[in-house]
């Protein structure tokens, strides 16, 4: 995928037009050092700063000479340039000096994000709009690889149920894991109760859809373990506890954690970090019909502790529990589960940021740090273990939700951490997967949210070789 970034060819960079990121306080600074004529060029036309404005300066010859784009003052200079290749007029431009705070690979990826379309289902051709030159000292690599994961991930969420279910989801993973050299194996339909993989089979066993369970393994057996797993319900229809029309609309999205974890697993094998990666991807339609499980049934996890269904439609943490007792059976140095799992998160920290649980402080305070850096926030939410008694069963080990209305996220996270082991380092990101508004770099639909986080993390810890 070429992102509309390119080599400047021919007359090298002079060639270009030249771009300038300025807020509304750097305006005036700009204004100092600009030419006479620009300088009323940018008066005239009202220009001032403003997040998201163009300022289109002629040059003598009458052709475009510069441009200004308006940032926002409290903005990641990331963003600065994305979205331009849609506004911009076609042509060829160039990074004229990097905003404050901003680095050329992040500016880079910004500006590829903002060239995703999702345009599987419309018979239209984009037309040749505006590329930008490589910026000096761009890290293309990871440029290129953050952008393919992200936009796997992105194209995988917003493709409808109709033509994602989880067979098709499970290609799609293998086909990754067959790009980078790695082992796989999909569990399917009754192989996963022959195999001691109940709570999936139960979830997805109501649907004609078969379930599966996608089982990865790259790298070398020698090197620390990192062990991800992604929530892959392709539909929700909340199962007998049905959702309502407005609660069942959007749930193409419940695969987003899949989605999620396996563009970034695409990432680290490109990226060749060292680490023994392990992806577990349980894939799941949660469908009604006369074998479907029901309240108040009791099922057995891989673990072997007895589950009591207190809703149906708290299916998430079903299909991730018996991947989490998996993962722990190896101790990986690190063990990360990301899920659209609640929309009590969404209630408490909005769409925008992904809620963070974590067993381990240097863990949590190594993702939250990397998120800032990486403007893919995370935010620390409380494993607050004296509301574990909300999922207690009077018939069962536990429940799998709580009889109230409070702490919702919590407690199903409480409910994950019942299945890892003690001592494995352990991170639950609860997210929405979908931006629910535009924003430069970031459009409407489907979104990868904390996948680049995770990856600077991972790949801080693990370099290359």
């Amino acid at each position: 995928m070429a992102f509309s970034l390119i080599d400047q060819a021919g007359n090298g960079e002079a060639a270009a037009v030249p771009v300038v990121a300025v807020s509304k306080a750097g305006l005036a600074a700009w204004r100092e050092t600009a030419a006479p004529a620009e300088r009323g060029w940018v008066t005239a036309t009202g220009f001032s700063g403003e997040a998201g404005r163009l300022a289109l300066i002629p040059d003598a010859a009458g052709g475009l000479g510069r441009v200004l784009v308006g940032m926002a003052e409290a903005e990641a200079a990331m963003w600065a340039f994305a979205g331009l290749s849609e506004t911009l007029p076609p042509g060829t431009y160039r990074v004229d000096s990097l905003p404050e705070g901003g680095d050329p690979s992040r500016i880079a990826l910004g500006w590829a994000l903002g060239t995703y379309a999702f345009n599987l289902y419309r018979d239209k051709k984009k037309a040749a709009g505006a590329s930008l030159v490589w910026p000096s000292g761009t890290d293309r690599g990871l440029v290129e690889r953050l952008a393919s994961a992200v936009c796997l991930a992105r194209d995988l969420i917003n493709t409808p149920a109709s033509d994602l279910g989880p067979a098709e989801l499970a290609e799609a993973a293998v086909q990754v894991a067959d790009n980078a050299g790695a082992r796989h194996r999909v569990i399917s339909g009754d192989a996963l109760i022959a195999e001691n993989y109940p709570t999936i089979h139960a979830v997805g066993r109501a649907s004609d859809r078969a379930p599966r369970l996608v089982d990865i393994v790259w790298g070398d057996e020698r090197a620390p373990k990192v062990t991800l797993v992604g929530k892959g319900v392709c539909f929700d229809t909340g199962g007998l506890d049905l959702k309502a029309a407005s609660g069942m609309k959007m749930m193409k999205k419940d695969m987003g954690g899949a989605a999620i974890v396996l563009g970034l697993a695409q990432a680290i094998m490109s990226a060749g970090l060292k680490v023994r990666l392990r992806v577990l991807l349980p894939l799941v339609e949660n469908a009604v019909s006369g074998n479907a499980m029901r309240p108040l049934d009791i099922v057995k996890t891989r673990k072997g502790l007895t589950v009591e269904i207190g809703n149906t439609d708290a299916e998430g943490r079903l299909i991730l529990c018996d991947a989490l007792a998996e993962a722990s059976t190896e101790k990986p140095a690190l063990l990360i589960d990301i899920a659209t799992l609640t929309g009590a998160a969404r209630v408490a920290l909005g769409p925008e940021l992904g809620a963070l649980f974590c067993n381990d402080d240097c863990l949590a305070a190594g993702l939250v740090g990397a998120g800032a850096a990486e403007d893919d926030p995370l935010w620390r939410m409380p494993l607050w273990r004296p509301y574990r008694r909300l999922l207690d069963s009077k018939v069962a080990d536990l429940n799998n939700v709580s009889d109230g209305p409070h702490a919702g996220a919590i407690t199903a996270a409480l409910y994950l951490q019942e299945f890892v082991a003690p001592g494995i380092p352990w991170a639950h990101i609860d997210v929405m997967a979908w931006n629910a508004r535009a924003r430069p770099g970031r459009p409407e639909g489907a979104e990868a949210q904390t996948l680049r986080a995770l990856y600077a993390h991972i790949a801080e810890r693990f370099a290359a070789g």
